[in-house]
């Protein structure tokens, strides 16, 4: 039998995969910020302002109507590299403050504690419907505004969920009252570390100062989402159809989620015990003897210790414990260098003052309240592409305070502007790792998820703005 030989059927060519576009990396939007500013110093005029200590208040100010043209200083191929371990080191303060910090929560999270006492706490409320929704988001909301809870909240999304969907709520549901409660304490921030510790530090401000505006803001932001959340529930809860993910819920079923968390102990509850009494000597120390970065550290790492060793770590576990926490937030401590960076190679190059005299003079004509907004508004969309708060704060303030300063601004609604910005778009922004990482958790897909949640962060940013003006009006300090 002869062989038949079948030429081959031509190859269909694929069209190509257009290619989505992906935002940069942090480092790498830092890095061509650092180019850019060595750039500036060949490009624009070069000027400084004269700046005085105040006898009062200790802080370095900027001396209106004090700018004048200076000698061109351009920056070098080789001193631009020079800037980021200057970065570095002009921003260690700060740095090797978050990394000893966020050790410290590493110990304390390992001791089960927290995972422990938010799960009781959230089963207990099972069965109380009004109850569920309001507590749990006041519970998630003390993370947010005491360590800047984010990432931490998505190990408990899956028990949100259940019960929600237990009381015939969704899942969205489920998430919000976990993830919205975090976020709007992290919003009200009043002792968060890591964004409002950070820049008031750069501002030169008392830390944790403002503490009594931020939280009335903060009742009003969290009370505003328990409403929003709770109107979206009982709106499912009445017609499941109005679920933003109504085919997805159709396919879930109720059922509990067993996971491996360890049910609250004395040990537990000592742990709890430090750590109340470890932030009140914070707040005291703050506030009776005016600590700053150094004292908090301090502070933070023995009331760490102590939680280790009541809460059962030994010392080898305890210390790795401590590693561990550090080591998941390089990422947001490195950072700091490079942004201080920038502001390296824009005083070297002698132009950070010109911006700031161009910003100034075009802006300067119009009200308080409407620069205050526009501060906003830069933050809230630099955060799309340097989502680490403290990366951020590191990169902004040592530019908008000394607008702040020359506008008559307070440096504490510049550091609010800051702290607002950076949070109401946390809850939406692509680029944020917390929201990616519960969203894949609860099986939510992005859309669904925005659908739900652009109204709450409208009303949060509308409660933001009016927040700034009143504080450029009370001249808060």
């Amino acid at each position: 039998m002869a062989t038949q030989h079948h030429s081959p059927a031509p190859a269909q060519t694929k069209a190509p995969a257009k290619k989505r576009f992906s935002v940069p990396h942090t480092y790498a939007i830092l890095f061509i910020m650092i180019v850019l500013a060595a750039l500036a110093s060949y490009v624009l005029p070069t000027g400084e302002f004269e700046r005085i200590k105040d006898a009062t208040s200790g802080k370095t100010i900027v001396v209106n109507n004090s700018y004048h043209p200076v000698e061109s200083s351009p920056v070098g191929f080789f001193d631009m590299f020079k800037a980021i371990p200057d970065g570095m080191q002009k921003g260690a303060q700060i740095i090797f403050y978050i990394f000893i910090v966020s050790g410290v929560f590493g110990i304390i999270r390992s001791t089960g504690a927290i995972e422990s006492g938010i799960h009781k706490g959230v089963r207990h409320l099972e069965g109380r419907e009004k109850l569920l929704i309001p507590a749990s988001m006041f519970l998630f909301s003390i993370g947010g505004f005491t360590m800047g809870m984010a990432e931490e909240s998505i190990i408990f999304v899956p028990i949100g969920i259940a019960l929600a969907r237990a009381m015939g709520f969704d899942a969205v549901t489920g998430t919000a009252m976990i993830t919205m409660g975090a976020a709007s304490g992290f919003m009200g921030g009043m002792l968060n570390p890591f964004t409002v510790g950070v820049a008031q530090s750069l501002a030169q401000l008392p830390l944790f100062s403002g503490l009594a505006f931020r939280a009335v803001i903060y009742v009003i932001v969290l009370g505003f989402a328990i409403w929003y959340v709770m109107r979206y529930a009982y709106k499912v809860k009445a017609d499941p159809t109005k679920s933003v993910i109504y085919e997805v819920e159709k396919q879930a079923v109720s059922e509990k989620v067993e996971m491996d968390i360890p049910e609250l102990n004395i040990r537990h509850k000592l742990v709890f015990l430090v750590m109340v009494v470890g932030l009140a000597c914070n707040v005291y120390g703050v506030f009776k003897y005016e600590w700053f970065l150094t004292e908090l550290t301090a502070s933070f790492l023995i009331m760490g210790l102590v939680a280790g060793l009541v809460g059962g770590l030994s010392v080898n576990n305890l210390f790795d414990s401590f590693v561990a926490g550090a080591k998941a937030v390089t990422f947001g401590a490195l950072i700091v260098g490079f942004a201080r960076a920038i502001t390296v190679v824009l005083e070297d190059g002698k132009t950070i003052d010109t911006m700031i005299y161009a910003l100034t003079s075009a802006i300067g004509h119009l009200p308080d309240a409407i620069n205050v907004i526009a501060m906003f508004l830069i933050q809230a969309v630099l955060n799309l592409f340097i989502s680490s708060g403290s990366g951020q704060a590191a990169t902004t303030m040592p530019i908008m305070v000394p607008i702040a300063d020359l506008l008559g601004i307070q440096r504490q609604v510049a550091v609010l502007a800051f702290q607002y910005g950076d949070s109401v778009t946390n809850s939406i922004i692509p680029t944020s790792s917390a929201l990616m990482g519960y969203l894949a958790v609860a099986g939510i897909p992005y859309e669904k998820w925005v659908k739900f949640i652009w109204k709450l962060l409208l009303g949060w940013a509308l409660i933001a703005c009016v927040a700034l003006i009143t504080a450029v009006y009370l001249g808060i300090t």
